[in-house]
């Protein structure tokens, strides 16, 4: 199964990255340390690191193996964020990066709502999940605000090396239909 190119809503377009997005990636998010504190990477130092990160998202959508998306204004096509999908059977997957610049315009959680009624809308998928770092409040409510529920604890699941090097406790939320 393989994910529209493009979607669309009330305020944002999300659509396949392009190589030309990687200055906006680099200067908006994948340096800063604060964005990149509950990611699974560490804040790329060169442009050079982004633009590799750009060609692992075409090859994951060639290779259908995961669908990152750009999350754009739709009044001016400014890059402000990322969603991803990863479809894995009866299941999708989400995980998300916004600019410091557009945190708190509930830009996410439509873009996360928009991927969890594109699921929902397939008649193989029952589930649409995401998981966060225990400390991590604002992805946290973003989730609850998309009317995921906490299921429990994921202990030492995820390793985020700009906290350290041992894996840390994760919530997983979930909703299903």
């Amino acid at each position: 199964m393989k994910m529209p190119e493009r979607i669309e809503t009330e305020r944002l377009v999300l659509r396949v990255p392009r190589m030309d997005d990687a200055p906006a990636i680099f200067h908006s998010w994948a340096q800063d340390k604060e964005v990149t504190r509950y990611l699974t990477w560490r804040p790329h130092q060169r442009i050079e690191q982004t633009q590799e990160f750009v060609r692992n998202c075409l090859s994951a959508w060639e290779h259908e193996a995961r669908f990152p998306y750009m999350i754009t204004l739709k009044k001016n096509g400014e890059v402000i964020g990322m969603i991803e999908a990863r479809l894995e059977g009866p299941r999708v997957g989400i995980g998300c990066v916004a600019a410091p610049a557009h945190w708190g315009k509930s830009y996410i959680p439509e873009a996360t709502c928009v991927i969890r009624d594109w699921a929902f809308q397939q008649p193989s998928m029952y589930r649409v999940y995401a998981t966060t770092d225990v400390e991590n409040v604002a992805s946290r409510r973003v989730l609850e605000k998309v009317s995921m529920q906490c299921e429990g604890i994921l202990r030492k699941y995820i390793l985020h090396p700009n906290i350290g090097d041992i894996p840390r406790d994760s919530y997983m939320y979930a909703i299903t239909k």
